[in-house]
């Protein structure tokens, strides 16, 4: 297997003391090197959920291979880490625009830094008209986005889709698409693998587990039966169960539900989301909402059992992992309500996910778990 390149850095952007600044951004240009010009440059920016930067990663690979170097990226400090040791990045800059970039100054002191870098080139992946602002005042020469969206004015190069293509390929259109199949990637390192092994170890799991994810940024995407869920799944496989610090209550709820001594592990709020990748890709198979795990799974080609409910697969988020399933409820005219799924049903009664008996997600638990039993060799990632 070929070693992994070193983690590339991550770059926080932090005000400037005045005595440190040059007089002017046209003093800071004259001193770039010409050398650094005639570089080409790829910017990709996506300040969206962690889950929306994973599915990023084909444009990333793509904008790099058509600048013929790694690419840098602007994204959230929740979403940076899945980014970490990605050999098509040069360097993840991280925006807190919900912090300490918040705000008129932080974001034009951040568009003057960019503008040093002399970038030929930006993929706008979010329609964000602030990330469309941000790469206009940096005076990026090509900014590539999709029209129709918010900042679509500020672009150079604007990009119709038709029809419901996935995310994956939504995005690569932006860089005139990729002439093979390609799925999202991360990039474990060791000590990733070692938090996966030692909670597995610490366990008691040594052979096949079924990895489950009851939470989701958004609360009407949570179904309600992962405790039941788990309880019958326990009778054939051990559980893992991935989430963040946000996900305790239905891990809590889970392991009562499987009782003292039953082989589970609490992964949840444990390991960064690259470690759950990992651990996600150790088991046969994921069983979760329509969220950031998921992703995960595509990128780890682990089979996963998706559950739909505000939201529908035609929104482009669906597993792309071999011997997936998608798990609707029965039409319901309310459906969907959202892009991402409301805090609460608007209805209140919350049909889309409690209509959805335990019994149809189980059933396609066991079809896709005897399928992967026969199948020969490892399962290639």
């Amino acid at each position: 297997m070929q070693e992994l390149p070193k983690q590339r850095a991550t770059i926080e952007f932090l005000p400037v003391p005045p005595e440190e600044q040059p007089e002017s951004i046209e003093e800071q240009l004259k001193q770039t090197s010409r050398a650094s010009v005639a570089v080409q440059r790829g910017l990709v920016i996506q300040t969206a959920f962690p889950g929306d930067v994973i599915l990023t990663t084909p444009l990333i690979r793509r904008a790099a291979e058509r600048t013929g170097a790694p690419v840098d990226v602007i994204t959230t400090p929740v979403a940076a880490p899945v980014l970490a040791n990605n050999p098509h990045i040069r360097e993840v800059l991280v925006y807190d625009k919900r912090g300490r970039h918040q705000g008129v100054g932080a974001w034009w002191r951040l568009a003057q830094r960019l503008r040093l870098r002399r970038y030929s080139v930006a993929y706008l992946a979010q329609a964000s008209l602030r990330s469309s602002l941000l790469a206009w005042a940096a005076r990026i020469p090509r900014r590539i986005g999709f029209r129709g969206t918010q900042g679509a004015w500020l672009y150079t190069h604007a990009v119709t889709m038709r029809g419901e293509p996935h995310q994956v390929e939504r995005l690569l259109a932006l860089a005139d698409g990729a002439p093979d199949r390609r799925e999202p990637e991360i990039y474990p390192s060791n000590g990733d693998r070692r938090a996966g092994e030692e909670l597995l170890e610490e366990a008691n799991i040594a052979g096949p587990f079924i990895a489950i994810a009851p939470g989701s940024q958004w609360g009407t995407k949570r179904w309600p039966y992962f405790a039941e869920l788990a309880r019958a799944l326990a009778l054939e496989l051990p559980v893992a169960i991935v989430g963040g610090p946000a996900d305790r209550a239905d891990a809590r709820a889970i392991k009562n539900a499987l009782g003292a001594g039953a082989p589970v592990a609490d992964a949840v709020g444990r390991l960064s989301l690259l470690a759950s990748g990992e651990l996600i890709r150790r088991a046969a198979m994921l069983v979760s909402n329509d969220s950031a795990p998921v992703h995960l799974a595509s990128a780890t080609n682990t089979p996963t059992i998706e559950l739909f409910g505000p939201t529908i697969p035609g929104f482009g988020f669906a597993a792309r992992a071999r011997f997936s399933r998608i798990v609707e409820p029965d039409p319901l005219p309310c459906r969907p309500c959202s892009h991402h799924g409301p805090a609460v049903c608007p209805l209140v009664h919350h049909r889309c996910m409690r209509d959805t008996p335990i019994a149809r997600v189980l059933a396609d638990v066991r079809q896709v778990l005897q399928i992967v039993r026969q199948q020969p060799g490892p399962r290639e990632a």
